[in-house]
Parts: structure tokens; C-alpha cells; sequence
């Protein structure tokens, strides 16, 4: 056993472990190394900190050029409707609303079609048909936005009028309580007109978040739920959809961003009318990046430039507004999760 002991004692060992000391070449390394991740630190710190500036730079400007309009009518320009370009009286209720409710019909309307894409793509589609249609719908989000505006108001506001307004006001237009929502001028554009562009606008981008998030649902899961006997709609609403939540409401949050921010397609088919005669879907009125499309280029230096300028800052912070809910609406879901658990 000594011997044994002995001969273990005896192995030689590394030099640098005798001596207690590193040698260059691992000094050297390690040192790079240690610059390597002071860089990549600095560069992506660096990166965030730029994109920081830029948001500041952009608000701080866009405040700095509406500051005219903001003196002369304060906060109530969120609230006024009158928008008078001879007498400059510039309010932006008619604007906000329009903004407001084009993209939440879209999101109405798109978020159904695309969780039913979603899920087809991912539970009930064949294996040789789904590749080339995920890749159809993924293309409709290459097409530029002004496209959908020409085809909405040459192909689709035409048809729109005459087999849809045209029953619909017929139909619901007399009724006491709902009838005021359909009434108005039969010209294929409005409210709801924009907000059916708007939702096959953004249909393929909230498609293709839920198709994404869906695939990543780990199989044992899916196989675990099916053998407890489980229908597809019942692994959807108890398995899929509580592991994936996050990224459902993400794909929400950006299709109404991009709602909220499109231009040229609403141009074409709100209308662009500065009126609020009635909260009519069929009325024609206007949005605030349609308002900013008809007008800035013939907005002289002075108040309308600076109420076109104010309308961008309004559009801004409903932006900012929609992200802090969806972040808020996170977070209460983490926490439910926490308190389940």
C-alpha cells in the first residue's frame, strides 16, 4: 500500500502547477480574451445607447417643431374637431378617432383569420401543401403598401359598395340601437373600408408570428395531450396557446403598430374627410398619417406645418401608449402565471 502511495505522490505533475505560475502564452490569451469582452460589451452597449438617442432626438424634435401649434391650442387640439386650414383652427379628434378605430377593425378582422391560418399551418395542413402556402401568405407582406391601396380603391371599393354597403345599410341601417353605424354616403370607402385593407395588410405578418410561435411547442406535449384523449381544440386552447401566449400577443402588438402606422394604403380608401358628423363605418373621414400624406408637402412654414407636425407626435405616443399595454398585459400574465404555479 506505501508503495503504492508512493508511486501516486511520485506522478510528475504540470510545470506551471509546480511552479504556481501561468505561462505567456495563456497570460496572452487570456488577456485577449478579456479585450474580446470588454469590446463586445462596449459595441452592444454602444448600439442600445444609439437607438436610445435616436428615439430622444426624435421626440425631442418632433416637439420642438410642434411647439407653435402646442402654444396656441395647448392639449385641447387632442380634443377639437375643427380643422381649418384659411383660418387656422386645427383640432385632431377627427384624425385620432380615424386612426383608432381603421386599426381596430383590422385587428378585428385579422386576428381571427390569421390564428385560423396559424393553426392549420401547424395541426391540420398536409405535409406537401404547407411549405408553398406559409410561403404565399409570407409573400402578401412583400407587397407594398400602396399596391393595396390601388387595388382597394379600383377593385375593392366598387364591389364593396354594391354587395356589401349597399345590404348592410338596407338591412341594419333602420335599426334604433346600431343603425347610426351604417348610415351615411354608398361610395365603397370609409372607416370600415380602410379597416378591411388594413387587416389583409397586416394578416400576413400576424400569420406568421403565431405559425413561428406554434411550431415550437415541443411534441411530447402535443403527443401527451392527444393521448389523454384530448381534441385538436382542446390542445390548442389548454397546450398551445398557454405555452406560446407571449408570442401570440406579440404578433398582435406588431400588426397594430403597423396598422396604427400605414399611410398609403388608408389614403386611398378612408376618404380623407376632416368630418364627424357621425361615428358611421361607412362615412368617409381621415387618419393621421393620411393627413399627413395629403398635406405636408403644401403645408407653408408656420401653424399648419406645425399642427401636421403635432399630429406625428400625437401618432408617436398612441404608439408608445399600445407598447406600455401590451408590456403591462405581459407582466400581468407572468405574474397569473407565478400565482398558478
Amino acid at each position: 500500500m506505501s508503495v503504492g502511495m508512493t508511486t501516486i505522490n511520485n506522478v510528475p505533475q504540470p510545470q506551471q502547477e509546480q511552479t504556481g505560475m501561468v505561462s505567456p502564452s495563456m497570460a496572452a490569451i487570456a488577456r485577449r480574451q478579456r479585450w474580446q469582452d470588454v469590446l463586445f460589451h462596449r459595441g452592444t452597449q454602444a448600439f442600445s445607447l444609439l437607438v436610445l438617442a435616436a428615439l430622444i432626438g426624435i421626440m425631442v424634435s418632433l416637439f420642438i417643431s410642434a411647439w407653435p401649434t402646442f402654444k396656441t391650442f395647448g392639449l385641447k387640439f387632442l380634443w377639437t374637431v375643427e380643422w381649418d386650414v384659411v383660418n387656422e383652427e386645427f383640432g385632431a379628434a377627427i384624425s385620432i378617432v380615424g386612426t383608432l378605430l381603421s386599426a381596430g377593425i383590422a385587428l378585428l378582422i385579422a386576428v381571427p383569420l390569421a390564428f385560423g391560418i396559424a393553426l392549420f399551418l401547424t395541426e391540420n395542413c398536409p405535409t406537401w401543401l404547407r411549405r408553398p402556402l406559409g410561403t404565399a401568405i409570407e409573400l402578401l407582406a412583400a407587397v407594398p403598401s400602396i399596391i393595396y391601396g390601388m387595388f382597394g380603391l379600383f377593385v375593392f371599393a366598387p364591389i364593396f359598395a354594391d354587395y356589401m354597403q349597399t345590404p348592410l345599410q338596407s338591412l341594419l341601417g333602420g335599426m334604433p340601437l346600431i343603425g347610426w353605424m351604417f348610415g351615411g354616403a354608398i361610395n365603397g370607402m370609409g372607416i370600415l373600408a380602410a379597416g378591411i385593407v388594413l387587416a389583409f395588410m397586416i394578416l400576413p405578418y400576424i400569420a406568421a408570428v403565431m405559425r413561428d410561435v406554434f411550431e415550437i411547442v415541443p411534441p411530447i406535449l402535443r403527443e401527451s395531450a392527444y393521448g389523454l384523449g384530448c381534441t385538436t381544440w382542446e390542445v390548442v386552447r389548454k397546450v398551445v396557446l398557454p405555452y406560446t401566449q407571449k408570442g401570440v400577443i406579440g404578433g398582435i402588438m406588431l400588426g397594430l403598430g403597423r396598422a396604427l402606422g400605414e399611410t398609403m394604403a388608408v389614403t386611398f380608401v378612408i376618404g380623407n374627410m376632416n368630418q364627424l358628423n357621425s361615428l358611421s363605418v361607412f362615412e368617409a373621414a381621415n387618419s393621421i398619417t393620411s393627413a399627413l400624406a395629403n398635406e405636408f408637402a403644401e403645408a407653408g412654414q408656420g401653424l399648419h406645418q406645425a399642427s401636421l407636425i403635432y399630429l406625428g407626435l400625437v401618432l408617436f405616443f398612441i404608439t408608445f401608449v399600445v407598447l406600455s399595454l401590451s408590456k403591462l398585459l405581459l407582466a400581468r400574465l407572468k405574474k397569473s402565471e407565478g400565482a398558478g404555479a
